[in-house]
């Protein structure tokens, strides 16, 4: 489950202990293939939700074919033996449902919503797309051109776009976290047919699948289905490469100005963070909250409000499995230098590693975390996911019941600690964004 990341500012009138997360009940069963199955009843609603979590990101692939993860996010789409190229998304929604997917550095995430009565609808095409997707050249570069445009659109031609990349591959040196999970379209261009293949026999396989199942379910006709249509899939023959690389902590600051198509500077510094199960990623994720967690906090007041040095100011703690990064970035005002800006924010993460925070602003930040908890589990997509990734990244189901457990732990001086620990000024990268009109000039 995703910890506590960028939250809304809701406000809370208990304090932490007070308000008892709801436990969520759930069934569990592996299939001799090595698929894990996590089911949870609630017949509130006839809704259900499937998911099928694949244990893998950008990180699995090597560094001269990167965004096959994310390609592979498209292409699973296309169809199967027995579902029609193009399908796969009018079967779902002619049936009332909802679909989507996701990749990240470390997992691949698909998932629909139905009525409940087509449960076994969803895992029938669940179970096509686990075992014989249509991996073949016709797919293949109708899936390029759609990547090139995605690229295009979210990277190449959006203001500030390609924040995450540049940071990342700057923030990394060792481990392959240097990349995005769009990858490269060089990479994709140049993969054969054969290595697309190859990485589907890899990776999409029962024994690296995490099938979670939500909603108005009966567990017995639901595990009758899912033995039904996912046991005759065969189990991986290869073990899952992950990589085993310690990324070196950085000892001085990386700086360098990025050109692009904007009107407005930007600054944006990243520090690099434990792993996302490390003990410490609790403190981090309530202190991000407090320096940019929305309109109440600590740089927005100061910067955006106050002196009015930033139109905004923001962060993306991007937790990993391996150890993310906490990226930080300010627009500037009008006639603001991004140096001018830089300095304030400095000032105020010294501020907090000197001082720390005060028992109110602690307080409210246990109130969000109680209502952040409670909101993403509000749903069955959200219980759904988060009962997924807690058995993968944490190896315990029962973790979405741990949470607000361990975020009690943390403590008022924990989040300054963690600010001396990890915002460390002398081992962060920054970067100027800067007008391309700026470089001409140059």
């Amino acid at each position: 489950m995703r910890k506590i990341t960028v939250l809304g500012l809701l406000a809370g009138i208990l304090s932490f202990p007070a308000l008892a997360q709801n436990k969520i009940e759930f069934k569990e069963f592996d299939l001799d293939n090595g698929l894990h199955v996590i089911m949870h009843q609630d017949n509130t609603t006839p809704i259900v939700v499937t998911s099928v979590l694949y244990h893998v990101g950008a990180k699995n692939e090597q560094p001269d074919r990167t965004g096959f993860a994310h390609f592979f996010e498209h292409l699973m789409f296309e169809g199967s033996e027995n579902i029609e190229r193009g399908e796969y998304m009018n079967i779902i929604q002619a049936h009332g449902g909802t679909l989507n997917a996701y990749t990240s550095n470390d997992i691949t995430y698909y998932y629909e919503s139905l009525p409940s009565n087509e449960l076994e609808l969803a895992l029938y095409m669940e179970s096509e797309r686990m075992l014989h997707s249509k991996v073949d050249e016709t797919g293949v570069e109708t899936q390029r051109e759609v990547v090139k445009e995605e690229k295009r659109q979210s990277y190449d031609n959006r203001p500030y776009g390609s924040i995450l990349i540049e940071t990342l591959k700057r923030a990394y040196s060792e481990h392959p976290y240097r990349w995005a999970p769009i990858g490269s379209l060089e990479h994709l261009n140049a993969a054969s047919i054969e290595e697309f293949q190859q990485f589907y026999k890899d990776f999409y396989v029962p024994n690296n699948a995490t099938l979670t199942i939500a909603g108005d379910i009966d567990y017995q006709q639901a595990e009758e289905w899912v033995r039904k249509y996912f046991s005759e899939i065969p189990k991986g023959t290869k073990e899952i490469y992950r990589p085993d690389v310690t990324e070196p902590k950085k000892t001085e600051e990386i700086r360098d100005v990025i050109y692009d198509n904007i009107q407005i500077p930007a600054v944006i510094q990243a520090y690099n963070l434990p792993p996302k199960t490390h003990p410490d990623s609790y403190a981090m994720s309530m202190l991000s909250t407090y320096l940019t967690g929305g309109n109440s906090s600590l740089m927005t007041k100061e910067l955006v409000d106050k002196q009015q040095k930033a139109l905004a100011i923001a962060a993306i703690p991007l937790e990993l499995e391996d150890g993310g990064i906490f990226i930080m970035y300010g627009i500037t005002n009008m006639g603001i230098e991004p140096q001018d800006l830089e300095t304030e924010i400095d000032k105020l993460i010294k501020q907090v590693q000197a001082e720390g925070i005060s028992d109110r602003d602690f307080e409210k930040l246990q109130n969000i975390i109680e209502n952040d908890i409670v909101s993403s589990n509000s749903s069955m997509a959200g219980v759904a996911e988060n009962l997924a990734e807690a058995h993968v990244i944490y190896g315990d189901a029962n973790y979405v019941n741990k949470v607000m457990d361990a975020y009690s732990q943390v403590k008022k001086e924990d989040l300054q600690r963690v600010a001396n620990e990890y915002l460390d000024l002398n081992g962060r990268v920054v970067l100027y964004y800067l007008p391309k009109t700026e470089q001409a000039a140059q």
